[in-house]
């Protein structure tokens, strides 16, 4: 018995670790295809510092609550529990062999009866509820949906294998050492030792020598199998994961949210007004995402976190970024021998390798280069076009990764080829580059338009709201209010603007506008992939900024669209232009603060928030506009089920506001039927493009009679200025103000 586990375990291990290094090896050469990227090397002590928090913490996962306290265990006990291995080769030789110095030290023993249950029991957790989530009764419902199912389930039972030998194990050491009492060393096993107890000496050392091989062999069979499959992400990326977040996009630990990357060419910005003759602008083959992405596919672990959360998914259209991502992952993969050989075509499409070079590709990688990485299913495409054309860049998909994968970045590359280089993209979207190129707005309108509202704001109160460098001094400004497309020209948006000029009126805050010589910041057309467009209209906006507050104390501008205040603040510093940028809600729960503004007069109602995206997930701001709704008088407010880091996109960003939703259910549609099912009187919001799509499905549930006529769907300043405006005089009992009025 001994000399089989012997030469069995010793053969097991010797296949596995060679197979397995030759894969690590593999999986660096493919990564190694990817285009250059000299960014990801800066600061590396906070780099190596927030891998430490992201791993120890496990700061994602814990965001699932049982799901990510059992996957702990499981990943510690995966690294902590490596010495048990080195201890079962020594029992191979000799049944009561212990580790030097440590072997019989108490604490040792304890840690692995402790580590050892809770990682098995960890396991046995997360195998029950992957076979309570099977997409075979969940359907797309279930995160798993998708996923390579027998490769996540050979990784659960060969960790929860390896557990339940660690403590047989364990109990074999303790009945073949006569232990015969409850004690720290056996905590946990001692029941087992006290069932072996009644074995012969010999059938003990042989049961050892038996689960020590068993422990071996699962453990290297493991090895062989991820050694013969580099692309298996739910098993290598317990390896790769550290990696790739060490080399994430933001150097002080953020994640890939708020600012899109400038566009690359070898690793270098484009320099638009000047590009170089060879630039590749956008990705078309799976070769020109950077290293980093080529990490990104390959560590993947299929874990459906994102999609469980991705408002594509959720409306039954065919975006997943679990999906995507595994689709790019694949491609790389199989592509990868024609690379590595020196395979690859240029702009023209002409091979740039030799027929000698080659000769030893296999066909199915050769097979693989010739297939276009945007196509639909005909066209033999890696990417359909309707999966790139459904993302609205909500960052949910992001903001949930426990391993730090950059999908927005990704998805916005490939779009600017196809924008860019193939002009295909929607069609509807067409009309709105072609209004911002010509009107500098998304409708087509005249510029002049942008100052409407101002002469009805004027109307209205009496207010006039200064134009910057005409009717008052920059040096006399506090903040220049960034109006933007939708608050200047949109009907329903319109009242989010007079409404917070009003309110900055009554707090005396000393603002500007720039009129006439705002333009739209480019936010849409960045994110459907034009990015010459993008760089054009912010090199304008720039240059006017910089213009207007060269005399201001201080750079600040307040926007009440989350859209223009990222764009302003997180994208135009790429461009030369350093901005002190705010929301509004920010500003006006300051203003509050101070004691500027009181919200006095009751708004009566339940009232539920939505999170814009742009406002919440990719830059953090949750707090205001809540904190401004619990200071107005008779509000009572509750969240929908999807809020905060969950909140459920409307379905505008990403330039989706300019196309048509053909495809499944409206995200509009499926966000308000969630805001419908807590019967609210109010819903609120802090975003323009919000405010539309909200206002737009309520419509039409009150034309079906699913809603109420009473519901409105209103910005959170126009509730604060029905709260802090006087009321006009009605008798001797005051009444509540009306929202929106």
């Amino acid at each position: 018995m001994q000399l089989a586990a012997i030469v069995i375990s010793l053969v097991t291990f010797v296949i596995g670790t060679a197979l397995a290094a030759r894969a690590a090896l593999y999986i660096y050469k493919v990564v190694r295809t990817g285009a250059p990227d000299s960014t990801r090397f800066g600061q590396p002590a906070q780099r190596v510092k927030t891998v430490a928090t992201e791993f120890v913490g496990h700061t994602r996962m814990n965001r699932w609550g049982i799901v990510g306290i059992a996957h702990w265990f499981v990943a510690v006990g995966f690294f902590s529990l490596v010495l048990t291995i080195v201890n079962a080769f020594g029992q191979l030789f000799d049944a009561d062999f212990a580790l030097p110095i440590i072997g019989h030290w108490m604490i040792w023993q304890l840690f692995v009866e402790l580590v050892g249950t809770l990682t098995t029991l960890g396991i046995a957790v997360l195998i029950v509820i992957r076979l309570m989530s099977l997409p075979s009764r969940s359907g797309r419902k279930s995160r798993f949906a998708g996923s390579i199912a027998w490769q996540a389930f050979y990784v659960e039972y060969t960790i929860l294998g390896i557990g339940l030998c660690i403590l047989m194990l364990r109990g074999l050491e303790g009945a073949l050492n006569g232990v015969d009492s409850y004690g720290p060393e056996h905590l946990v096993s001692y029941p087992l030792v006290s069932a072996l107890g009644g074995l012969s000496h010999g059938t003990l050392e042989n049961l050892i020598y038996l689960f020590a091989m068993l422990k071996i062999c699962i453990s290297f069979a493991w090895a062989t199998t991820i050694g013969l499959n580099p692309s298996m992400g739910v098993a290598w990326h317990r390896f790769l994961g550290f990696f790739n977040i060490y080399f994430k996009r933001e150097e002080d630990g953020g994640t890939a949210l708020g600012a899109l990357g400038p566009m690359t060419s070898g690793g270098r910005p484009i320099d638009f007004e000047d590009p170089a003759e060879d630039a590749v602008f956008g990705v078309s083959q799976v070769e020109h995402f950077s290293w980093k992405g080529i990490l990104d596919f390959s560590t993947c672990t299929e874990c459906g976190r994102c999609q469980s959360q991705c408002p594509a998914w959720n409306t039954g259209k065919p975006l997943s970024p679990k999906l995507l991502i595994m689709s790019l992952r694949e491609h790389a993969y199989g592509k990868a021998p024609y690379l590595l050989a020196g395979g690859g075509k240029d702009m023209e499409g002409e091979e740039r390798a030799t027929s000698e070079q080659l000769k030893d590709v296999p066909a199915a990688a050769l097979a693989e280069a010739e297939r276009p990485l945007i196509g639909t299913a005909e066209e033999n495409g890696v990417i359909d076009p309707d999966v790139l054309w459904s993302c609205t860049t909500c960052g949910a998909c992001v903001e949930q990764c426990p391993v730090d994968i950059e999908h927005i970045d990704h998805i916005v590359d490939m779009r600017r080829y196809q924008v860019m280089i193939e002009s295909s993209f929607p069609t509807e979207a067409g009309t709105m580059l072609k209004n911002l190129e010509n009107k500098g707005n998304p409708w087509g309108m005249a510029t002049k338009a942008r100052l409407d509202w101002v002469k009805e704001l004027k109307k209205e109160t009496g207010i006039e709201v200064p134009v910057i460098g005409e009717d008052i001094d920059p040096a006399e400004v506090e903040y220049l209010y960034w109006v933007g497309c939708a608050g200047a020209l949109e009907d329903r948006a319109k009242k989010t603007t007079k409404a917070f000029a009003e309110l900055l009126h009554t707090a005396g805050v000393k603002f500007a506008i720039l009129g006439k010589e705002e333009s739209c910041t480019g936010d849409s057309a960045r994110r459907l992939g034009n990015e010459f467009l993008f760089q054009m209209l912010g090199a304008q906006n720039v240059e006017t900024l910089n213009a207007a507050l060269e005399d201001a104390p201080v750079k600040r501008i307040v926007a009440t669209c989350p859209h223009c205040f990222n764009t302003i603040a997180n994208e135009y510093p790429q461009l030369g232009g350093h901005f002190e940028v705010i929301h509004h809600t920010q500003l006006l729960q300051h203003l509050i603060d101070e004691g500027k503004l009181i919200p006095v007069n009751p708004v009566e109602g339940l009232i539920t928030y939505h999170d814009p995206c742009y406002l919440g997930r990719h830059n953090k701001v949750y707090s205001p506009p809540r904190e401004i709704m619990d200071k107005v008088p008779g509000l009572r407010q509750q969240e929908m089920h999807r809020h905060k880091e969950r909140g459920f996109c409307c379905g505008a960003g990403g330039a989706r506001m300019w196309m048509e939703e053909r495809i499944g259910k409206r995200i509009n549609t499926e966000r308000v039927d969630e805001a419908l099912s807590l019967n609210p009187d109010i819903v609120s919001t802090a975003c323009p493009f919000c405010l539309v799509m909200l206002s737009d499905s309520v419509n039409g549930k009150k034309n079906e009679g699913a809603a109420k006529e009473h519901l409105k769907v209103v910005d959170v300043a126009q509730l604060l200025l029905d709260s802090v405006k006087a009321l006009p005089p009605t008798g001797d009992e005051e009444q509540p103000a009306t929202v929106g009025a």
